[in-house]
């Protein structure tokens, strides 16, 4: 009885390929610069993105912030530029992804970590500040996106960054409104560039430490939230980079319209007991 034989299938370019996973690759991180000594989800990914062969262009509102990326980057052998920016501000944007564009020649990849704010509930604010935590939010990645996908090509890959507060059912606050509207922007996005080989994915995030939560955190409160974990340890930026970083490969070609949670599990579970587990009592 004969037996079939045929070529190990390892033709497609996922079987053999190996890092630097972007090379020759541009990364535009918007939020990317360096803003505390905890580091920050945006300046991660800018790192991982220039570790891995990109050329990177920073997009902040603070100068300093960004410099302080460019800074690691040129200094570990990478090649990176900042750019000012008010992302809430339309001819702001689009100048500065302009820019990006024609100091870089092409833009491949896009990472946007803005985000902050409107942690009061929905009651407790005044008009004013509805409209910014949505602006900081969403309105900042609609504008982003808007501007930035008339330079991309077939093969890119645009990641936002969403918050476990979107799926929470707490208190009513901006801040969680507008991250559970900006995912269901990632996926709407997703669909709108999908006939043109431009995929779009959210990590939603979730316990971490890093610059955001040090500005108002104390250690006792870092403690509880970590024991509030399912892992029982606290994240960090490189967790979520990594997880942006992966969905910014080839690795990730077939990926689009997605939330990663990437939280350490979710909220621990504490056994209070199960319905029907004491057969003596009714």
């Amino acid at each position: 009885m004969s037996q079939e034989t045929w070529a190990v299938p390892v033709d497609d370019p996922l079987a053999t390929a190996g890092p630097p996973w972007l090379d020759g690759k541009v990364a535009l991180v918007a939020g990317g610069g360096l803003s505390g000594p905890e580091g920050n989800v945006g300046f991660a990914m800018a790192w991982l993105f220039a570790r891995s062969g990109a050329r990177v262009a920073v997009l902040d509102r603070d100068h300093a912030a960004g410099e302080r990326t460019v800074d690691a980057i040129r200094k570990a052998g990478g090649e990176a530029e900042t750019f000012d920016v008010d992302l809430t501000d339309d001819d702001s944007c689009a100048t500065a992804v302009r820019q990006a564009y024609e100091h870089f020649g092409s833009i491949n990849v896009v990472a946007d970590s803005i985000g902050g704010g409107g942690a009061r509930s929905i009651f407790d604010i005044s008009v004013e500040d509805w409209h910014t935590a949505m602006d900081v939010n969403l309105t900042s990645a609609w504008l982003l996106m808007r501007h930035v996908q008339e330079y991309m090509e077939r093969g890119g890959s645009i990641v936002t960054i969403s918050s476990s507060a979107a799926e929470g059912r707490g208190p009513g606050m901006p801040y969680s409104i507008a991250k559970t509207a900006l995912e269901k922007l990632s996926t709407g996005a997703a669909s709108s560039l999908a006939p043109r080989g431009i995929r779009v994915n959210c990590v939603r995030v979730g316990m971490i430490w890093g610059a955001f939560a040090a500005r108002g955190m104390s250690e006792e409160q870092r403690e509880l939230r970590r024991r509030n974990v399912a892992m029982q340890t606290e994240g960090n930026a490189w967790d979520i980079a990594s997880a942006a970083f992966f969905l910014s490969t080839d690795q990730a070609r077939w990926i689009s319209g997605q939330v990663l949670t990437v939280d350490g599990g979710g909220f621990a579970f504490r056994n209070t007991g199960a319905a029907g587990s004491n057969p003596t009592k009714e």
